[in-house]
């Protein structure tokens, strides 16, 4: 029988079983006597990079009344946010030094311009550099076109934690500008952590200096990293 575990999520399985095992309020007890374990093992699936064999998980997954391709995160390429909202969320304000404690380092983000073509929206990998944000783009694209005139846009970071239905979003809004001294640009290769996933031919790097930088959380009281508690307001 072949394995019904994708490459998708592999090493969270246990972290999507813990959290709907949360989430249907069970012990490790009570999930090992439904799926004819040991409440040893289940806990070491939850917290350990693992691969059950495909017999266990189609157990497990009944256990926590759900299904296998949910478990092993067979629906990762799904869109994010399709699970229904967490217990009386809220939203909280984040100050600028949380925004930069996010989004400081690198990963992948969202660059938002505007131009005749009408607005349009990119991901890029980012670095921050100095309190700046830097990417790269092709010298000939419409980003490098619009980023280098100086034009104002909007950076987006964001994280969503779909087990619980709460996540961050950072928006740092300000001008850009190409960068043409080569020390500059050989300094800004020396740091960068990755290259652009996306493909040679991006080589123009572009800097962002934010002028404004907010953020939001939505945070779901009782969740992992929240306190219990009754909601604001």
């Amino acid at each position: 029988m072949t394995s019904t575990v994708g490459s998708h999520g592999v090493g969270d399985l246990g972290r999507r079983a813990a959290a709907r095992r949360a989430q249907l309020g069970l012990s490790l007890e009570e999930v090992a006597a439904r799926a004819g374990s040991t409440p040893g093992y289940v806990a070491y699936v939850e917290e350990q990079i693992s691969s059950p064999s495909p017999a266990f998980l189609v157990r497990l997954a009944d256990a926590l009344e759900t299904d296998v391709q949910n478990l092993a995160g067979a629906t990762a390429d799904l869109p994010q946010g399709a699970a229904v909202a967490g217990h009386h969320p809220r939203m909280d304000e984040l100050d600028e030094t949380e925004c930069w404690a996010l989004i400081d380092g690198h990963g992948v983000g969202r660059v938002a311009i505007g131009g005749e073509d009408g607005p349009a929206v990119f991901p890029v990998n980012y670095q921050v550099v100095d309190g700046r944000i830097v990417f790269m783009t092709a010298a000939d694209s419409r980003l490098a076109r619009t980023t280098s005139t100086g034009a104002e846009v909007a950076f987006e970071q964001d994280r969503l934690d779909e087990a619980f239905s709460q996540g961050w979003s950072v928006l740092a809004v300000g001008r850009t500008r190409a960068v043409p001294d080569e020390a500059e640009v050989r300094r800004l290769q020396d740091a960068m952590h990755s290259r652009p996933w996306a493909g040679d031919g991006r080589e123009t790097f572009v800097t962002l200096a934010p002028e404004r930088v907010t953020g939001r959380r939505i945070v779901v009281p009782g969740a992992p990293g929240t306190t219990a508690g009754p909601p604001h307001g």
